[in-house]
């Protein structure tokens, strides 16, 4: 039995997806696959453009046999707590043999020595990234050059480094950047996992337009918002072309039923509403927040009309726009410096939450049961009063995300609280 483990978001699901899942299971002879999926809030600092049991279905017709909850307060985290705890839950599950994972560099050869540097953490790295971020550069950057110095430092003449690589033509593309934090969680957890990589292929996911059949999620969800006339567009011939059928089936169904879209500015109002009614003190309670940021967030909360402001007056060099919004996701979901800090010291994630399976993965969750090294909640009401208090404040942190998550929609017949009560798996 092989069973293959993938990291997600699907937002939505794509033909993108469709071609790196098959890829995959083809790649390692899967013949089962396990997806640990980011909820109603994503890596990007975003809400997900609908819920997370619609693109759990998609991935679902899709291919995919067990779809795992990646919890809310990892998910709209940075890429190192992103994928640390993607990993760790499939690590946990006890019965993953591979993750496979997109990059630009399509080798694990190029990404392999940057994973190692990162999880040793060298005190020479360690003092060249301090002297780079003392230069006020942002972490990613300071990061990137960090690696390139200390390489050099250490195998002096070879700047050619990765077999036609640099450090930035590996670092200064995000699926690298994740493949790198996958393979560092792997060291970290000394996982039997064995890692594959897959070239990504026609785009960066930061592609702005629709390319064709291969499209990137940013531009999907570009296209989704409003056009010149202030109308949200809905799937239209160039969208469907970018889709699985099945997808646009469950895109259209939530959008009808006014569950979508979900943008970021849907909160903008709640966003700054809570931030004007906190004293920088209590800004300073959220995770990422150093060095007088919490000033920068108090005054542009009280000079900004709306969220797009909000978020271009705090922005800096140092201070990305995608760090940003994700300190934005977790005041909205009121999720502290202390819990961040809690949960990790107590080893991340605290549970394995299923969202949705089919025939082959209901095998799977038979012998997940019996193997995991974390407890595997199916029905998430059995746990929220657990012994385990730190399991009971990530599931109180995941329902009120759901809560909050639903003020979205358009549709006010499904913004009641509650739901992660009475919404149900998606079994197939």
């Amino acid at each position: 039995m092989s069973v293959l483990g993938i990291i997600v978001e699907y937002n939505p699901f794509h033909n993108g997806h469709l071609y790196h899942l098959r890829e995959s299971i083809a790649r390692v002879s899967a013949d089962y696959t396990v997806c640990a999926m980011s909820g109603n809030f994503v890596q990007r600092g975003e809400p997900a453009i609908v819920n997370k049991r619609a693109r759990a279905k998609m991935a679902l017709l899709a291919g995919a046999d067990l779809i795992v909850e990646i919890p809310a307060v990892y998910a709209a985290s940075s890429a190192e707590f992103f994928a640390y705890c993607g990993v760790k839950i499939l690590d946990s599950l006890g019965i993953v043999d591979y993750i496979c994972f997109g990059s630009e560099a399509g080798e694990i050869e190029q990404l392999e020595p940057i994973a190692e540097i990162l999880y040793r953490e060298p005190e020479l790295y360690k003092a060249i990234l301090k002297k780079y971020l003392d230069e006020g550069l942002s972490y990613p950057k300071a990061r990137e050059n960090a690696l390139q110095e200390y390489m050099i430092t250490c195998n002096p003449g070879k700047k050619d480094l990765f077999s036609g690589f640099d450090i930035s033509g590996v670092m200064g593309f995000s699926n690298n950047i994740l493949a790198v934090e996958y393979l560092k969680a792997l060291k970290r957890l000394n996982s039997r996992i064995k890692p594959v990589t897959i070239k990504r292929k026609a785009n960066l996911y930061t592609t702005q337009e629709l390319t064709g059949e291969i499209s990137s999620a940013t531009a999907i969800r570009k296209h989704l918002r409003k056009d010149s006339s202030g109308n949200l567009v809905r799937i239209d011939e160039s969208l469907r072309k970018t889709l699985p059928e099945k997808s646009v089936e469950i895109l259209e169904e939530e959008f009808s039923n006014g569950r979508g879209p979900v943008f970021f500015e849907n909160f903008e109002s709640i966003i700054l509403s809570a931030i004007r009614k906190m004293k920088a003190e209590d800004i300073r309670s959220f995770p990422n927040i150093a060095e007088g940021l919490e000033n920068r967030i108090k005054n542009a909360a009280n000079n900004s009309g709306s969220l797009e402001e909000l978020i271009d007056n705090i922005c800096t060099k140092r201070y990305t726009r995608t760090r940003i919004q994700r300190t934005l996701v977790s005041m909205l979901l009121g999720i502290t410096a202390q819990d961040f800090i809690t949960f990790n010291n107590g080893g991340g994630p605290q549970y394995i939450r299923v969202l949705g399976f089919n025939k082959k993965g209901a095998y799977l969750l038979s012998k997940i049961k019996k193997r995991a090294s974390l407890p595997v909640i199916v029905k998430a009401s059995d746990f929220i009063k657990s012994d385990n208090p730190l399991i009971n404040r990530m599931l109180e942190i995941e329902f009120l995300a759901t809560d909050i998550y639903v003020l979205g929609y358009e549709n006010p017949a499904y913004r009641k609280s509650g739901q992660e009560y009475t919404d149900n798996l998606i079994i197939l």
